[in-house]
């Protein structure tokens, strides 16, 4: 479903990513795991570059307009499949039909209260839902999702990689807790300055088997 080969990167000049060659397979659960600046999310960017019309992303950032409501940002993960009246005048006045479908997705991560509250006064780890709400809204084969529970505590990081999982057949995790990689993803990739170094299936690994790569 997703191939790399001898994919390379650069930021402002400087190689983020090294000769990558990965292929990842319909149904794949896999984690990305490595230090900050291992090129985790330079990895989630470029498959994104490469395959925009089967993935949904959720990028590090959350990607949300702060005086929109938490309902229009959710929205705006399906902008592309109406025309821009339909939009507009969903901003205005949101149709109901609309609304019923983005509130059972916050249900399931246990935003429902927050459905018309400005995204602006939500607190970092809402704002992080959100940003998968509008992911598991939009659709796709494919979920890219980087630190998608950096925010959120164990118990809430739990049910939303559940959330995601359930959502996509095929989804690719920048992760930086390993204990999370190894329970929820089949299989584990591992980077170091750009390169990948270790490409396992997660149930043959443990965690001392990954910090080495911390």
């Amino acid at each position: 479903m997703i191939q790399l080969q001898s994919a390379s990167a650069s930021y402002q000049g400087v190689v983020t990513l090294h000769d990558i060659d990965l292929q990842v397979g319909k149904g794949e659960k896999l984690a990305l795991v490595g230090q900050s600046g291992s090129g985790k999310s330079t990895l989630i960017k470029l498959i994104y570059e490469r395959y925009p019309e089967q993935a949904a992303l959720v990028p590090q950032d959350y990607g949300l307009v702060d005086q929109l409501s938490v309902f229009h940002n959710v929205y705006m993960g399906r902008l592309d499949r109406h025309s821009t009246l339909y939009n507009l005048v969903n901003l205005i006045r949101p149709k109901p039909d609309q609304v019923a479908k983005v509130r059972s997705i916050l249900l399931r991560l246990q935003l429902e209260d927050y459905l018309y509250r400005p995204v602006g006064q939500l607190s970092g780890g809402q704002k992080q839902r959100v940003a998968v709400a509008r992911s598991l809204f939009q659709g796709g084969s494919v979920l890219l999702a980087d630190e998608p529970v950096s925010s959120v505590d164990e118990q809430q990081s739990r049910l939303v990689l559940k959330q995601m999982l359930k959502g996509f057949s095929t989804v690719i995790l920048a992760l930086h807790d390993i204990q999370l990689a190894l329970g929820f993803c089949d299989r584990i990739i591992g980077l170091e300055q750009g390169r990948i170094v270790l490409d396992s299936p997660a149930g043959s690994l443990s965690e001392e088997d990954l910090l080495s790569l911390y």
